[in-house]
């Protein structure tokens, strides 16, 4: 989901509580603040020698030890503020994909990117999802969808 995209599904849904699944089944705890939002560049060189260069907005949840079992999520509105508070610092690449960093105790700290979201009664649900690595240099390196994992080995022409 582009930058763009996640504040104007924010700014439809204002009155919603926001709330973030991270796994199947498996939400952000009711105590999460917004504690950063990242504006992003990726500059990269890939195992082929190919380049690449683009943006992404992260922005970042941290559970509060001090508001456990605290009883209401953050609304969209509340969210919206912040990110708009930040919009107004440091503008967004509005075409940017946006990213959710979280951890806790049982899941490891990680940038989620956003697969789907369901609007309920009260309740707007940001689907999140763990993206796999991938060799974006298959071709240069010679791997195709049938080749071992070991294909690009020193001295194969890949890295």
């Amino acid at each position: 989901m582009k930058t763009i995209e996640f504040i104007q599904l924010l700014n439809e849904h204002t009155e919603k509580s926001l709330l973030f699944e991270y796994a199947p089944n498996m939400l952000v705890g009711t105590n999460y603040h917004i504690t950063e939002v990242k504006h992003v560049t990726i500059d990269a060189v890939d195992c082929g020698a190919g380049t690449d260069f683009w943006k992404e907005t992260v922005i970042q949840l941290w559970e509060s030890p001090t508001e456990l079992g605290k009883s209401e999520y953050m609304s969209s509105y509340k969210a919206l503020g912040i990110l708009k508070k930040v919009g107004s610092l440091k503008p967004y690449v509005l075409e940017a994909p946006v990213k959710i960093e979280y951890g806790n105790a049982t899941f490891h700290t990680t940038q989620l990117t956003i697969s789907d979201y369901e609007i309920r009664q009260e309740q707007l649900l940001i689907k999140l999802q763990v993206d796999a690595t991938d060799c974006k240099a298959k071709e240069a390196c010679g791997i195709t969808e049938s080749t071992s994992t070991n294909a690009c080995a020193p001295g194969s022409g890949c890295c």
